[in-house]
């Protein structure tokens, strides 16, 4: 069995981190299917899906590792081609990735106890995102 559900959210950009796990977790008690794997995909080529423990002090090493790795004032040849300024967070969003899979028993998601699934939005101004969800199984 394959079930497809959405996620809508707003964003603020500037590697906004947002906390996903209840909604997707809600989700999936809702579709019917005991066992199996859900997958997370944003739609979208500035936002990425990960899994992190959602601490502040976390939160931030992360947000400053983006920046040490792939800095917003870099040179970019996406900003000279379209002038949006968000380069940088087209890289970035592709070295994060854009879809993660879960495994599922019982209807609760199979995560370590300090593990959150988030969506991180890079792109420099707020926007309106999709997740898609993909669960299989029985």
């Amino acid at each position: 069995m394959v079930i497809t559900k959405n996620i809508s959210l707003q964003t603020k950009g500037d590697c906004d981190i947002i906390d996903i796990t209840t909604q997707v977790q809600q989700q999936l008690s809702e579709a019917g299917v005991n066992d199996g794997t859900v997958t997370v995909f944003i739609t979208g080529s500035t936002a990425g899906v990960t899994t992190i423990e959602n601490e502040p002090g976390l939160i931030a090493d992360f947000k400053a590792m983006w920046e040490r790795v792939i800095p917003k004032n870099g040179e970019y040849r996406h900003d000279r081609a379209w002038g949006e300024g968000n380069g940088y967070s087209h890289v970035r969003a592709s070295l994060l990735g854009a879809s993660l899979v879960v495994p599922f028993n019982d209807k609760r998601l199979s995560l370590g106890t300090w593990q959150q699934l988030v969506v991180v939005d890079f792109d420099n101004r707020p926007r309106s995102r999709q997740v898609l969800l993909q669960i299989t199984g029985e």
